[in-house]
Formats: structure tokens, sequence, C-alpha cells
């Protein structure tokens, strides 16, 4: 990636990103938009499998974490031409039913650049696809969002964890990559052996979260009702809903430091887990490959 003489547009795998204001800090930790798109250019091998076939919706941050956020589904006004996009049915029961989105699908670096140019901090994910012509495939993985309720912590969302891998693992899926949120909890990944209607995988994540809330009562919660979620963690099987979006694993977090949403290995899924910077992920990535691969 070199700058080209004025400092404003990149080149990016031969095609030309305009970028501005490098300097600005996004972050109060003083991290910087320069920073940003460094990290995701570290990350993108890892980044954009995750992002791969799925349409993004962006978080954005203009002024920096400091400031007010807001949410963008569909493709701003004065996006590149060569950046992916596809015309899709908005979800039903969202505040867009009957209307058709203009979604983009963030599969390359300049994508990459692109978004994190325009302090696109977050970047979340159905787990639903498309094809190369838009057209809408089936879920291809389940996730368990894990949330500490007050009073709970990241080391409750690691014994939680432990026992929705384990049941996982009874009904077939033996595959479970644990990610840490960059926020206050953590997301189980199971990826299918089949493709599945989102309503089927939606159901059985209910089914799973109300059986382990049952037999755990002290520790796991099934429902979103602030009055009982009090000292227990709370599976939230409704990231599996086809309108609903989860943070994508390695993207980074708009909170006061630059966290990520970081896969882990299940040996360190315990009492002691912490969520992690970018300089961090950055380093374990260059040295342990990414989890998702094992």
């Amino acid at each position: 990636m070199n700058p080209q003489p004025a400092g404003q547009t990149l080149d990016v795998d031969g095609v030309p990103v305009r970028v501005t204001h490098l300097d600005k800090v996004l972050y109060p930790s003083g991290f910087t938009k320069a920073e940003v798109i460094d990290y995701v250019v570290q990350v993108a091998p890892a980044l954009l499998r995750q992002l791969h076939d799925r349409p993004v919706t962006r978080v954005r941050w203009p002024h920096g974490t400091g400031g007010p956020r807001f949410f963008e589904k569909n493709v701003p006004r004065g996006a590149p031409p060569w950046l992916r996009h596809h015309r899709l049915p908005a979800s039903p029961g969202t505040d867009d039913e009957g209307t058709t989105l203009d979604l983009p699908v963030l599969d390359s670096l300049p994508g990459l650049v692109w978004a994190a140019n325009a302090s696109a901090l977050e970047l979340h994910t159905p787990q639903w696809s498309v094809d190369a012509a838009g057209h809408v495939r089936d879920v291809d993985r389940l996730v368990v969002d894990l949330d500490p309720g007050p009073g709970a912590d990241l080391a409750a969302c690691a014994r939680v964890a432990h026992l929705v891998a384990d049941r996982l693992r009874t009904d077939g899926l033996t595959r479970t990559v644990p990610v840490t949120s960059g926020s206050k909890g953590m997301q189980l990944y199971a990826p299918l052996p089949a493709r599945r209607p989102a309503v089927d995988v939606r159901a059985y994540a209910r089914t799973l979260a109300h059986d382990l809330a049952a037999a755990h009562p002290g520790l796991v919660v099934a429902v979103m009702r602030k009055d009982v979620r009090g000292g227990r963690v709370l599976l939230d099987w409704s990231q599996n809903h086809p309108a609903k979006t989860t943070i994508t694993p390695w993207s980074l977090r708009g909170r006061d430091r630059p966290t990520v949403a970081a896969p882990r290995r299940w040996d360190e899924i315990g009492p002691d887990l912490a969520q992690l910077d970018a300089a961090q992920a950055v380093a374990r990535l260059a040295a342990e490959g990414d989890p998702f691969d094992a």
C-alpha cells in the first residue's frame, strides 16, 4: 500500500482509495485514523475471510468514539464504483420491512480501507451470506452471544462458554470458536455441517439457551428482562434471526480504546480471560494464526 505524493490517495492492491484526515484521533486513547487503517491492513487476511459474501452494517464514529455514532446499512452516496453491493429486500419484522436495501459486501482490502477512512470502526454481519449474483443463501453458522448482566463478568462468560460448547458437541457441532467481543462479553461460533434455514437455526439456539438456563439457573439466563439478569450471563439466541447482525470477528470496537472482537483458543477461556486491543490482536495473529483456521 503506497501513498501517492499528495498523501490523500492510497494505492491499495492496485485500486486508488481516497483517504482524508489520517491524523484524526478516533479513540480517546490517542489511536488515529491512520492506525485504524494500519490495523485493518494487518488483519485483512483473517478479517476478509469472516466478511466473505456477507453484507456489512457499519457503525461509524465521524468524530471519534467520544462523539455520536450512527449505523449505516446502505451504500452511501459517493461510494467508489468498484465497491461490491447488492440490492436485497429488508428482513420481515424490522423497521425496514417492505423496502429494498442496497448493502455493501467488503470483500477486498480496498473495501476495508474505504470503510476505515469513513470511520466505520465496527463491522457487523449476519449469519447468512449472498452469492456473486446477490441471491441470499441459508445460514452456514450458529452464533451464541454471551452477555454478562450486572454483577457478572468475563470470567462468568468463560464458564458459560464451556457449558455451551459441551452442549453443542453433544448435539453434533464438534467445532466451536470462542471470540471475546471487545466489549463486555463474548460470542461462540459453530460452523454448520450444511446450510440451514435461519428459522431452524434460531429455534435450535433458543432451545439450547433455555435448556442451559434451566440446568444452571444461578449462572445462565435465556430472556432479556433486566430484572432477572443480575449476576448471570444472558445467552442471546436472537442473534441468529436473519434480521440481526453480530460484530464480525477481527473487527475493531468503538470503545475508549481500540479493542477487538478477537478469536481465541479454548485453553485460554478461563477465569483470567481479558479483552484484547488492536496491538495484541495483530501480534497474536502473526504469532499464532487465526483460531478459525485451527
